[in-house]
């Protein structure tokens, strides 16, 4: 009897997600059962979905494959027309694309986002270890700064400060307590080869090619560990997996199509918002293992810098906004109106592109109403949706 996926996990491309077969046989090569997957491929309308549909087939694993044309449509079959501007053009960003899919479909009980230019050590269970970690209960590592921050780099040599780590806070001395951990909703896997940096530290490191010449190794990571409540860390969406639960306070702030020009912050800005909501709840983000591979392709170093720079100071800030919202319900929900409407409402003039917080703020209210809506239309998987192997 076949087992209905319960598992979405959801792979942004502009190439061919060849990262999908390797997961997959990782999955085969641990005895993890892939029925329980659903790959959710959002790509864009000058890529071929039928050769990605083929590609799910021949691996004999369910999935859907969607490209802007056909998000669009998904937006019309849920009567939710009104909320496309949530999901940005040409964004990384489209991930929460995935997040709306998986609310529309309950039996997707977890999450797990995966970069295309990722791959799983050979040695780990990759979609075992993440659902052990979201079911893990008892004591472990847990991370505090002085300045509020961890760095998910911490126990490396490397001197690395990840992607989205404010300037601020660098050279925070971190130290380590055992404390129970008994609720965990996301699981953060971190990687190895390419660090996940900004294009100022890349630069710093030497590197032009938009990669860095410092490697990480599997040696940077001693210990998996947790960060105590009240202190932040960078979550990147590359290899991480999570309960469908916390998805109203995980959206992807909109990133790139945007006039200000904002781009690559969309990940690290949810994690914020995730890390205050479970914070409230004395629920847990478990990081550390499974590793991946991030192969990150060459690439100019100054063009990500152009994308960066235009919310560089408003990272130094957001966080802060963030933590100084106290919303009167403690529910993911509850957070997220709370942040979204002191974003929306608060003077943010003095930092440059201030403007775009009180944008963010309007399309995570908005982002709300569209989930409340897919609640009330509680519609099923379509469109471009492949079911393979049955």
């Amino acid at each position: 009897m076949t087992t209905h996926p319960d598992i979405c996990v959801i792979v942004p491309t502009i190439r061919h997600p060849d990262c999908v077969r390797a997961y997959v046989q990782n999955a085969r090569s641990h005895g993890f059962n892939t029925d329980r997957l659903h790959f959710l491929i959002l790509t864009e309308d000058f890529c071929d979905i039928s050769a990605i549909e083929s590609m799910l087939e021949r691996l004999e694993v369910r999935g859907g494959v969607y490209d802007e044309s056909t998000r669009r449509d998904w937006f019309d079959t849920q009567e939710i027309t009104e909320y496309t501007h949530l999901i940005p053009e040409a964004s990384h960003a489209q991930t929460s694309f995935g997040l709306l899919y998986m609310w529309a479909n309950e039996t997707f009980k977890f999450g797990v986002f995966i970069d295309d230019d990722t791959a799983p050590h050979d040695e780990c269970d990759f979609f075992g270890q993440h659902l052990r970690n979201l079911s893990h209960g008892g004591r472990m590592p847990t991370a505090q700064s002085d300045a509020q921050w961890v760095n998910v780099l911490y126990q490396s040599s490397t001197d690395l400060y990840p992607r989205g780590y404010p300037y601020q806070a660098m050279d925070a001395k971190v130290n380590t307590v055992s404390t129970d951990v008994d609720t965990v909703v996301a699981s953060q896997g971190l990687w190895t080869n390419v660090p996940d940096l900004d294009a100022v530290r890349i630069l710093m490191d030497g590197d032009l090619n938009g990669q860095a010449k410092t490697r990480t190794t599997s040696d940077d990571y001693k210990q998996d560990f947790t960060v105590a409540e009240g202190q932040y860390l960078t979550v990147c969406s590359m290899n991480l997996a999570f309960r469908r639960e916390i998805i109203p306070a995980f959206y992807q702030f909109p990133m790139d199509d945007n006039q200000w020009e904002v781009g690559r912050f969309d990940d690290i800005w949810s994690g914020v918002l995730l890390k205050r909501a479970v914070d409230l709840q004395d629920k847990t983000i478990y990081n550390g293992a499974p590793l991946c591979a991030h192969n990150k392709a060459p690439r100019s170093t100054f063009g990500d810098l152009a994308n960066e720079v235009a919310g560089l100071e408003l990272n130094e800030h957001f966080w802060e906004v963030i933590d100084a919202v106290n919303p009167e319900r403690e529910s993911y929900r509850g957070t997220a109106v709370a942040v979204g409407k002191r974003l929306e409402q608060g003077d943010f003039s003095s930092w440059q592109n201030g403007a775009f917080l009180n944008h963010c703020g309007k399309y995570l209210l908005d982002w709300l109403d569209c989930l409340e809506a897919i609640t009330s239309h509680s519609a099923n998987p379509s469109a471009t949706e492949v079911i393979a192997g049955d």
